[in-house]
């Protein structure tokens, strides 16, 4: 479907053209026709879908209506990462638009404070921010909300994981009842339900296939010891220079270190990225990255959401994420807007349970690469099959011959 058949502001679908968009995905599809309807929407999509464009297209074509230029949108995000990925798109959707918007996150200077707050007082249209920094704000009594027309809660099922619930119900006290609320979540767990219930009026909810990674990326896991992961790294990236870009995720900032060093002294143009940095170093770490200077960025999960870095060659789980709906997060970085994409797991024998749980949630078995014979040994891949009832007997094992249950298609790299 094309973006002139929703019925845009001419200058909004110049913008795109200049962008190269051409179709719109399906989340697209199905939001921005409810949106422009003007009713409350529930939207389940993952990362890398398009959600961004999704929200930002029918508010821009509202707002373009609109003779004053009083601020009038607030988008809620849970980092500072995705703020100022939002506001770089808002930028380009609007180019040929008098629309203003600004950012509002923590770990700024003293001067980006007060630029938040003239903004916030006056001169913009939209304002894209973190709970915790606006309700500072807030705390100061000088914010007005209340001409704001449209909320939009981004990424809300993370936001409650960070803890941001009552901060989010604090912010919407001071904004107008009457008012669209657009809420964002990749995935749909009871609490999202729940806040849903609360804070929208007869929402439209819209859904796309949710948990599963795009069908552009290609899967496969290591069955590992600890202590082989960074030789494997290493194997996988020597003289292989068309992957050009390459995203390792850790668990913890201790490991993005360790990382970061052996694989500089290895030769390779690496960088770490993780909470320890202040804001200005990260965003610089991040262009670096996004402009090929640096090859390699590891990053703990500060940045499995949200960011909107093109051309992701490998993604890498150095560890297997916590959750499930986290793996699908940090594949998301590749393989987007149609193109493919190749993401390669470290499991450990610690991991192995926690794998099959993300394997049940994407519906197919990742094949498994043997450890290259230089390297050793791996250990035997062994997970407890469940009863019905949930109960488990014996062991399994991938790694003895025998063919996995068919529960997709298997991929290869």
């Amino acid at each position: 479907m094309g973006f002139e058949e929703f019925g845009l502001n001419e200058k909004i679908l110049d913008a795109i053209s200049y962008m190269n968009y051409e179709k719109a995905s399906e989340i697209q599809e199905l939001a921005i026709p409810a949106i422009l309807s003007g009713r409350d929407l529930l939207a389940c999509a993952q990362t890398g879908t398009g959600k961004t464009a999704a929200f930002m297209l029918p508010i821009l074509d509202h707002l373009s209506t609109e003779e004053n230029h009083d601020l009038s949108t607030l988008i809620i995000v849970p980092t500072r990462e995705l703020a100022i990925q939002i506001n770089q798109q808002i930028q380009g959707f609007s180019y040929f638009l008098n629309i203003n918007s600004v950012t509002v996150y923590g770990g700024r200077e003293g001067a980006d404070w007060d630029a938040e707050s003239r903004a916030l007082t006056s001169g913009t249209n939209i304002i894209v921010a973190t709970p915790g920094k606006l309700i500072s704000h807030l705390n100061l009594g000088y914010v007005k909300f209340d001409k704001i027309k449209h909320l939009i809660l981004d990424e809300a099922d993370r936001m409650l994981d960070i803890g941001f619930y009552d901060d989010i119900l604090r912010i919407l006290s001071y904004i107008p009842e009457e008012r669209q609320t657009l809420m964002f979540s990749a995935t749909m767990p009871p609490k999202i339900k729940d806040l849903a219930a609360k804070i929208l009026k007869n929402p439209i909810e819209v859904s796309t296939a949710i948990s599963k990674p795009a069908e552009g990326v290609l899967q496969a896991a290591y069955v590992v010891y600890e202590n082989q992961k960074i030789p494997i790294i290493s194997s996988l990236i020597a003289d292989k220079r068309d992957l050009d870009s390459i995203l390792v995720f850790s668990s913890t900032k201790k490991k993005v270190f360790e990382i970061v060093k052996s694989l500089k002294k290895a030769g390779n143009t690496t960088e770490g990225i993780s909470s320890d940095l202040e804001q200005k170093e990260r965003e610089e770490v991040l262009m670096r990255f996004r402009s090929r200077s640096t090859r390699i960025l590891v990053a703990t999960d500060v940045l499995s959401r949200g960011i909107d870095i093109k051309d992701i060659n490998l993604i890498i789980n150095f560890d297997v994420p916590s959750s499930a709906e986290d793996y699908v997060h940090r594949v998301g970085r590749t393989a987007r807007a149609d193109k493919t994409g190749i993401a390669i797991s470290l499991v450990n024998e610690h991991d192995m349970e926690r794998f099959d749980r993300i394997e049940k949630l994407i519906e197919m078995e990742v094949l498994k690469i043997p450890v290259p014979p230089e390297l050793g040994e791996g250990p035997v891949y062994k997970v407890r099959p469940t009863r019905k009832g949930g109960r488990s007997r014996g062991k399994r094992n991938f790694s003895s011959g025998r063919k996995p249950n068919k529960r997709g298609n298997r991929s290869s790299v």
